[in-house]
């Protein structure tokens, strides 16, 4: 009887595997994914030769109009303005994209053309071109050369956030300047700025100094460390130091849950308060506009409030601002009516009441893609009161001091499309009509609904 002997495993092929259809198929998907990108970055590189010959154009050509608005509105500021209103309506971005935008299509024609191109031929992404942009934008003309010739070869093979850091530390060897004067030149730059988010929540970004941000950090970090131990508590360290940064900056404290009460399940109102610093005021100060359907305040319907500057706000959330509040303008809006709100033409000057009503209808500037406050801005009559505009809520307008001053000082034009619709003709030519932010009923209550007025509460809590 012969012996078998199991045979040996199969030696690993020298090369790769062969090919199959799956392998073929996954690769030809990748490459569809390389090959769309090398479009975009061409389309990106055509944009910025595009916009900086609409930049050379507007700076050799008067684009603004006679006006008294002095040297701060010369026909070369003008012409600017003209520019980045127009790129910004254009694209439906924002004024500070826009500038941005025409600020790196300049840097790459002129200061940075090894970096347009390999952004023309796909080898970069534009990411990765606004990192030199960045980098380079206060440095001396022989330091920009250095910096593009140094890190561009590194930027085909490196991600953006590596590729920062490869071209912060050589622009710090480059720059005429030190650390220490650019630090606090930088310093003055120091904002606040909000974002609404969905599902009735927001972002609060701060460009601060990094050792404050630092520090800010690590304390929220050690005050959560500190609340992760209270019994019953069971928020996350995330979470805590959300809530943490919240209590300090509304009230002075933070607050460890009530005895008995699952963490994170309680209302802001509900915890017991334990005190980290002491206190610099409690709740919210500041005057809030309120837009809520009477029958919500009532408890009869559960459509949402709006609040001023964000948008669509819960039920429950809107009828406790209204009721708890301390300072506040309660605007309910009945389902079928509204009042009328006009002075024609017996006085320029906007009533109070009129600049309210405003205020909720437009909630921002109403120039094209601006998202100013509107209780920050000025309000503008559509037609002059010069030339027959009537003060009235169909001839008035929140717009921005800036934009209120594109619109005298250069081609910019509006028209009242009614409705509190406006009507922006663009020195261009290009038209674009812009929508009121809430529709507020115009037309006189009747006697119909007095009686329905008549049981509206005065006084909280509704």
């Amino acid at each position: 009887m012969t012996e078998r002997h199991p045979a040996p495993d199969p030696l690993p092929p020298d090369g790769p595997p062969p090919p199959s259809a799956a392998t073929d198929t996954f690769l030809a998907m990748i490459d569809a994914v390389t090959a769309a990108e090398r479009i975009i970055r061409l389309g990106q590189s055509l944009r910025a030769e595009a916009v900086d010959r609409a930049r050379l154009w507007t700076e050799a050509t008067d684009l603004s109009v006679p006006s008294t608005g002095g040297p701060r509105w010369s026909p070369k500021i003008a012409g600017r303005r003209v520019l980045t209103t127009e790129v910004a309506c254009a694209l439906r971005v924002s004024e500070r994209a826009a500038e941005r935008l025409i600020a790196e299509s300049e840097a790459l024609l002129h200061d940075l053309p090894a970096t347009q191109e390999a952004l023309r031929q796909g080898r970069i992404g534009y990411r990765h071109a606004q990192v030199l942009i960045d980098h380079t934008t206060t440095l001396p003309p022989a330091g920009v050369a250095a910096v593009e010739e140094a890190v561009l070869p590194k930027a085909e093979h490196l991600t953006v956030p590596k590729l920062d850091r490869a071209t912060r530390e050589l622009r710090e060897r480059l720059h005429p300047e030190s650390i220490q004067e650019r630090h606090q030149a930088s310093v003055a730059d120091r904002h606040i700025e909000t974002c609404p988010a969905k599902d009735g929540m927001a972002w609060l970004n701060a460009y601060l100094p990094a050792v404050e941000v630092t520090g800010i950090a690590n304390r929220l970090r050690d005050i959560a460390e500190g609340l992760k131990g209270e019994p019953g508590e069971e928020r996350t360290r995330t979470q805590l130091m959300a809530d943490a940064f919240t209590d300090l900056l509304l009230d002075g404290t933070t607050a460890a849950p009530a005895p008995g009460v699952a963490g994170g399940t309680e209302s802001v109102e509900d915890r017991t308060t334990r005190r980290i610093d002491s206190p610099i005021g409690v709740g919210i100060r500041p005057r809030v506009l309120v837009t809520v359907p009477v029958l919500t305040l009532l408890g009869r319907s559960d459509d949402p409030g709006t609040l001023e500057g964000y948008g669509p706000i819960d039920a429950d959330t809107a009828r406790r601002i209204a009721a708890r509040a301390p300072s506040f303008t309660r605007i309910l809006t009945h389902p079928e009516t509204g009042a009328v709100l006009s002075v024609g033409r017996d006085r320029y000057a906007v009533p109070k009441d009129l600049r309210t009503w405003l205020r909720v209808r437009d909630e921002t500037c109403r120039f094209p893609g601006c998202n100013r406050n509107a209780a920050r801005t000025d309000v503008d009559h559509v037609t002059d009161w010069q030339y027959g505009g009537g003060t009235d809520y169909g001839n008035l307008v929140h717009l921005c001091r800036s934009h209120h001053r594109v619109k005298h000082h250069t081609g910019w034009s509006s028209t009242s499309a009614g409705g509190g619709r406006v009507r922006w003709l663009a020195p261009s030519g290009r038209e674009y009509e812009i929508e009121p932010a809430t529709q507020i009923a115009t037309r006189r209550p009747d006697r119909r609904t007095t009686r329905a007025k008549a049981v509206l509460p005065e006084e909280p809590p509704f």
